[in-house]
């Protein structure tokens, strides 16, 4: 079916053919048939088969034929920021024919104030991740009843990320089912997704496009058996043979991805890394480079696996087997798009190898298993197979440090002309651990511009000095070294800690010792009371010097009780 035997409007026709379309696909011919009659559809289908264009044609139509006074309204949700601005950038080219329609994203990692704005100047078509849209809904800034128009795009992805309470929680909120029109698209219509057209949609048509077959017949699949130290190599391999003119590179972990795209630049390959940790406008700014063709390699992660649309995408090589076996059709499918051929190659290590079984079932059918030879794929010499991994994401994660690294990969600080430290208080001997020659005192010499040179105190013999009248209190004189203050002994740290123990081991003995000396002083002032009444009621004659047994106490019981 073509585009021009569909009764489309001017406006939307004019777009279509700026965006170079002539023919429908099948999912295109199959939804037109029932989505331009205002049905709600349900609709499985692969990545790269032109679904986006099949619900955005659907979205303008439908707001080309609303009433001036009462234009409709679409919102789009997507499960990530990299799939909403793809998804913008194909409406503004199918829109261009379309006077005044106002068409905006909306997603998180990004500030607020330009979706602000767009708001307040009026948005006519929603594109954005369920997040950023329920907070707007919250701010009373986005309301969802006044959306008559509702698309959910790749809806198995938003379940798998968590967004399935989302979803339903949108729904609550948008209008009746019968009031509105709404499409769901998915790789695979799972329970989830029948329960949520179930719940919340009017009657859907479910399509089914070509479910035995869920990757393209343009893509060439390939698979090599390697081992994990081998795998690098033979990427290398693979790269010199096909010679592609850009290439994406898939891997499961981030620390992979970025260890991968040093290893190619030092191979002389230009790659570049997308991944979750990126901030948003790099990410964008690297898609954006990618599909401009200012970036040749792209090393990702399964963040960039959907809505990411790059015209004659060559080769698309997963390095790593894809631990969920549906992003392995995600993957490949960045290539051979809109009826293009591309190459997909698959290296199998013994790490990920157990989930090629379910791959290879998922997508029914065997990958061809390919075996390198020495003259297809002569081998290369690896530049980085000297460095280690911490070596390689060092520079990466400094951003441009101030360290050299050798032959050896091995780094090390840059040092000055002199052999010494970039530290100018202090400049090392060769054997770079005490501090070499004599130390400089910065006093200005009342006899030159140049700073006294303080020679070592324990060389030099003290000698009288007379201090001039005009020198102030505090300096030195000419000729006098002024004498060093002598430092107190520092404890180490195990005589500081075996004092400290020792001090807690006493304590009670300490403490009982205290408590003895008290009651003696006490019993001893009593006894001395006693001596002195009894002298005073003697004669003078009569009296005798205090004896130590009269002083002392006779019973060790009234040492450690005081008298009465």
């Amino acid at each position: 079916m073509k585009f021009n035997e569909l009764q489309l409007t001017k406006e939307t026709f004019d777009g279509i053919e700026a965006a170079g379309f002539e023919t429908c696909t099948p999912v295109q011919a199959k939804v037109f048939t029932h989505s331009l009659l205002g049905k709600d559809v349900m609709v499985q289908s692969q990545t790269g088969t032109g679904k986006t264009a099949a619900f955005l044609i659907t979205v303008f139509e439908r707001y080309i034929k609303s009433p001036e006074d009462a234009k409709s309204k679409a919102l789009i949700i997507v499960p990530t920021r990299e799939l909403a601005v793809q998804i913008k950038q194909d409406a503004l080219l199918l829109a261009r024919g379309i006077p005044g329609i106002r068409i905006e994203t909306f997603f998180g990692g990004v500030g607020y104030k330009e979706q602000d704005e767009a708001i307040k100047k009026g948005t006519d078509v929603f594109i954005g991740t369920p997040g950023r849209l329920l907070d707007y809904e919250k701010l009373h800034k986005i309301d969802f009843s006044a959306m008559d128009m509702i698309v959910v795009d790749e809806a198995d992805r938003l379940f798998d990320m968590g967004f399935y309470p989302d979803i339903r929680d949108m729904f609550q909120k948008f209008r009746r089912r019968d009031d509105r029109q709404t499409l769901l698209f998915s790789a695979t219509l799972t329970t989830r997704a029948r329960n949520l057209a179930w719940d919340f949609m009017n009657g859907p048509v479910e399509i089914e496009i070509e479910p035995e077959l869920m990757t393209v017949a343009e893509i060439t699949q390939g698979l090599f058996h390697v081992s994990k130290t081998e795998k690098f190599g033979m990427l290398l391999r693979i790269l010199n043979k096909e010679k592609p003119e850009n290439a994406i590179i898939f891997t499961n972990t981030k620390s992979m991805a970025v260890e991968i795209s040093k290893r190619l630049e030092l191979n002389g390959y230009e790659a570049h890394v997308l991944m979750g940790d990126l901030p948003q406008q790099k990410r964008l700014q690297v898609i954006n480079k990618m599909k401009k063709g200012e970036i040749k390699f792209l090393v990702a992660t399964d963040v960039a696996a959907r809505g990411l649309h790059v015209d004659d995408l060559e080769l698309v090589i997963n390095y790593d087997i894809p631990e969920d076996f549906e992003n392995y059709v995600h993957r490949v499918g960045r290539t051979a798009r809109a009826g293009k051929s591309g190459i997909a190659i698959t290296l199998a290590c013994e790490q990920f190898v157990y989930g090629l079984e379910a791959v290879e079932e998922y997508i029914q059918m065997k990958i061809p298993v390919i075996w390198a030879d020495e003259e297809t794929y002569p081998q290369i010499r690896d530049k980085s197979a000297h460095l280690r991994f911490r070596d390689l994401v060092k520079s990466y994660s400094s951003g441009g440090s101030d360290r050299r690294r050798d032959s050896s990969g091995r780094s090390d600080r840059r040092r000055d002309s002199s052999g010494g430290s970039k530290n100018p208080r202090q400049r090392l001997s060769p054997q770079g651990r005490k501090p070499a020659g004599r130390s400089a005192d910065p006093r200005p010499n009342p006899a030159g511009n140049k700073p006294v040179t303080e020679p070592d105190p324990r060389t030099v013999q003290s000698r009288p000095a007379q201090r001039p009248a005009s020198s102030p209190r505090g300096s030195a004189a000419p000729g006098e070294t002024r004498a060093k203050r002598p430092q107190r002994p520092q404890r180490s740290s195990s005589q500081a800690a075996t004092e400290q123990m020792s001090l807690k081991t006493d304590l009670p003995s300490i403490r009982t010792s205290m408590v003895l000396s008290w009651r003696l002083s006490q019993s001893l002032q009593g006894q001395k009371l006693h001596v002195q009444l009894r002298e005073n009621a003697l004669p003078d004659r009569e009296r005798e010097p205090p004896r130590v047994r009269d002083v002392l106490p006779r019973d060790p019981q009234e040492a450690r009780e005081p008298p009465g």
